[in-house]
């Protein structure tokens, strides 16, 4: 079998987008937004003759999770934490809060929405996408009577039912998800195999709405079934072609027959829960057409993992995963592979 673990970080270390500790550019446009509202929110809860709650920021999504790959169109997506010191009985409406915030915004720039799960600020160059902030904004935890902190849903004009606080808690998911493997090691292989779905989805799927699978299932798939691999588990070298081939093969055998309402039949879905509260399927939003057409391409994804394991010639290998995994993936040059490699030595065991 060909040996393309040099490939995988390469493509690894090529993709990866740090913490915005890492990467001044992202702190920057970060902070930029902190700025914004802490001069203007004052101003819109006084035109409303009603008090600024303390609030403060916390870094969540893949940039605090550092699973985060840089995007292809240079669109980067940027996660921030609102969280106001305010119970939900006293913002029974989840949007109103969210208004302040989408006014305090609005006008920063030429594009800013009230989304359903967060207020974003759309930044772009002469029609081109340069990044976008989304702001989540919360009920901190200490203000509510159960000790919970709750995430505002909701758009302008929505009716009633479809304006809520949902019980959430970003660090509380991030430190579940990481506790599940303490080696530093088997962490990393677990954080590159996240950035490998990641930008497979990107050059996969059409970007936009819920026909692609969103980051935090991928991440969750990844929790819930990744096994870390090796060829050598005494010198600690990981196998990360082996690590990604089980790990879809076990997630297409995850898929569930379903009753669809809108199909009138049963179909297949993957059901991805949150391992906090509120457990929810992250993939809830998928229709049925989609879920058949990320299980083709997953199907797919497996066949070029299964070939490039199989596969003697590291090339060739190379030249399968990039089309999945796209031009990123490096390819080395006929002479780099003219030697016989000898089959690698593969163990499962885990790391202390």
């Amino acid at each position: 079998m060909a040996n393309v673990q040099m490939q995988f970080e390469q493509f690894n270390d090529t993709i990866r987008l740090g913490r915005f500790e890492e990467n001044a550019t992202l702190r920057e446009k970060r902070d930029i937004i902190r700025r914004k509202l802490k001069a203007n929110l004052p101003v819109v809860f006084k035109k409303y003759n009603e008090i600024c709650p303390e609030y403060y920021f916390l870094d969540q999504g893949s940039y605090e999770m550092d699973t985060g790959t840089k995007p292809l169109d240079g669109d980067y997506d940027i996660d921030q934490g609102l969280y106001f010191l305010v119970s939900i009985t006293e913002w029974p409406d989840p949007v109103k809060l969210k208004e302040r915030v989408f006014e305090a915004l609005d006008g920063h720039t030429n594009r800013v929405e009230l989304r359903r799960s967060c207020v974003t600020v759309f930044y772009s160059c002469n029609d081109e996408p340069l990044y976008h902030v989304d702001v989540a904004v919360y009920s901190e935890s200490s203000m509510n009577t159960d000790g919970k902190s709750y995430h505002a849903k909701g758009k302008q004009h929505s009716l009633p039912e479809n304006r809520y606080w949902e019980v959430s808690n970003p660090q509380q998911l991030s430190d579940t998800i990481f506790d599940k493997f303490p080696g530093a090691e088997d962490r990393k292989q677990f954080r590159r195999v996240i950035r490998y779905w990641k930008r497979w989805k990107v050059v996969n799927f059409t970007a936009g709405g819920a026909s692609a699978p969103n980051g935090i299932g991928l991440t969750l798939l990844t929790y819930y079934h990744f096994q870390p691999r090796y060829t050598d588990a005494f010198a600690n070298k990981h196998n990360d072609l082996r690590a990604m081939r089980e790990l879809v093969e076990v997630v297409l055998a995850s898929f569930q027959l379903v009753y669809d309402e809108d199909e009138k039949a049963y179909v297949e879905r993957l059901i991805v829960k949150l391992p906090i509260e509120p457990w929810n399927d992250v993939f809830d939003r998928m229709t049925a057409r989609q879920m058949r057409t990320l299980k083709d391409k997953m199907t797919v994804l497996k066949d070029a993992l299964v070939y490039a394991e199989g596969v003697a010639d590291t090339r060739a290998a190379c030249e399968r995963l990039q089309m999945v995994f796209g031009k990123d993936f490096p390819v080395p040059e006929k002479q780099e592979t003219a030697s016989v490699h000898p089959p690698a030595i593969t163990s499962s065991g885990n790391s202390a």
